[in-house]
């Protein structure tokens, strides 16, 4: 079927069908590739908006009459992802209802709540931290873009470029995490550490923006539209769990540490707000960079290896950070931390990428018990974007645990961030083994792999 867009206001695309060859050459690649750009765009603003509070804590002391603990702090930076976790299943689900470009648009109008919330509250001395938590918790909409972006772009995609779309899709997304530290940075440089509201006051016009281009340049496709039950059948599939557990240590790590950064550093080291700002950002934009990368070597090796990989990375690098903490040197930890942020985000890539893969598997072994190959591989894309909202939704409470972690840490009697740490590096080894125990050992690796893959692409194009 070749797709058509009708004319009128809604803008739906349908017959969307872009493993077919001939029609992802001539039509499919230029309207895939310009959704993609204007997801990026909304998603990196709403990644922003909720990661902004991990700013704003730096600016919260007696001087500007906010004077909370770092374990108040902490609990502060906890509000928003937590709530952004929560978001991200419904969110999934509404980019199936209402299409992606109309979700869209709606998702990031409204981060103008949270960010004008912000701007006012944030410069009034006095205010109760309870207020805060109210205010940091509608930032948690910011976090709920991810889930629907992911399932919208995923429809657009053919699998075998599903990797390398979906990590730049997350990758520029995640970047927002980067950006609002560097805009708290250099409000701190140019106007002093007293006017934290600057740094709401500048998303204001860019959520309007993003939310326009949406409106003028995104589209919906009759493919992101899932049947009635759809996230109740992917719950019922255990590869949903195991992919959750996985997206925890990946995505949760990256989320959390993106959060808790600049307090660890200020805790941990004594630095001041400009001190840590000048540092925050670094591990969060090269988190976000090498997640695409690792979709791309998830496209050339599996996802089930490269994953494996960037857990004994992980655990390696919380083990170093350990060390460099009884050490008390800062180089190191800094160095540690950041090595940490990129193997995240290459673990990010990777386990998306797995997605797809896992549920292309199962169409194919139905196929080959006799099944309709038309359906199987209509269910394998159903339930893949059911997953990825699962998933989503499920890693994000991970950064919650980290932040957790830390406040109860550093709130203990030693007063550092090792108990949490040691925690984190048995986690990382817990993922490893379900890893390769899961996906790799033996046949049940084929599963990850890229040449199966592209060989499943390619027999979903032909007999659909």
């Amino acid at each position: 079927m070749t797709a058509r867009a009708p004319a009128g206001r809604a803008r739906w695309i349908e017959g969307w069908n872009p493993e077919d060859e001939q029609f992802w050459e001539s039509t499919g690649k230029h309207v895939a590739r310009r959704n993609l750009i204007f997801s990026i765009v909304s998603e990196h603003i709403g990644f922003s908006v909720w990661s902004i509070w991990s700013v704003l804590v730096l600016f919260m002391s007696p001087e500007i009459g906010l004077p909370f603990t770092a374990s108040e702090k902490f609990l502060l930076v906890v509000t928003p992802n937590l709530v952004g976790a929560v978001l991200r299943l419904p969110y999934s689900a509404a980019v199936t209802r209402f299409g992606g470009r109309n979700w869209t648009i709606f998702s990031s109008a409204v981060l103008l709540v949270p960010a004008g919330l912000a701007c006012y509250f944030v410069q009034q001395p006095g205010t109760p931290l309870w207020v805060f938590m109210l205010v940091g918790a509608t930032a948690g909409l910011g976090g709920g873009n991810f889930s629907s972006s992911m399932t919208n772009i995923t429809t657009f995609f053919p699998q075998r470029h599903q990797g390398w779309a979906l990590g730049l899709n997350a990758g520029g997304g995640n970047l927002g995490v980067a950006a609002v530290q560097v805009v708290g940075l250099l409000v701190i440089a140019v106007a002093g550490g007293t006017n934290p509201a600057y740094v709401a006051a500048i998303y204001l016009p860019l959520i309007v923006v993003a939310a326009l281009c949406a409106a003028l340049f995104m589209d919906n496709v009759d493919a992101v539209r899932a049947r009635p039950g759809a996230l109740r059948e992917a719950a019922a599939n255990k590869h949903t769990w195991w992919i959750s557990v996985l997206y925890i240590g990946t995505f949760g790590s990256f989320i959390g540490y993106g959060f808790a950064f600049g307090l660890v550093l200020q805790t941990e080291f004594g630095f001041t707000p400009l001190q840590a700002a000048s540092w925050t950002f670094l591990g969060p934009l090269l988190g976000s960079v090498s997640r695409p990368v690792g979709g791309w070597l998830s496209d050339r090796f599996g996802g089930g290896r490269v994953t494996l990989w960037a857990f004994a990375g992980m655990t390696a690098g919380t083990g170093a950070l350990l060390f460099a903490s009884s050490r008390g040197s800062f180089a190191m930890y800094l160095v540690a931390f950041i090595a940490l942020f990129v193997l995240t985000g290459v673990g990010n890539g990777s386990t998306y990428k797995m997605i797809p893969a896992i549920f292309a598997k199962e169409a194919e072994d139905a196929v080959t018990d006799g099944g309709e190959a038309v359906a199987a591989f209509s269910r394998a894309r159903r339930l893949s974007g059911a997953v990825i909202g699962i998933a989503g939704a499920v890693g994000a409470l991970g950064g919650v645990g980290i932040n957790l972690a830390f406040r109860a840490s550093y709130g203990g009697e030693a007063a550092n961030g090792d108990a949490a740490l040691l925690v984190f590096l048995c986690y990382y080894v817990l993922c490893a083994l379900v890893t390769w125990a899961v996906y790799l050992r033996g046949s049940r690796g084929s599963a990850a792999g890229p040449q199966s893959v592209e060989a499943r692409s390619k027999a979903e194009a032909t007999r659909a």
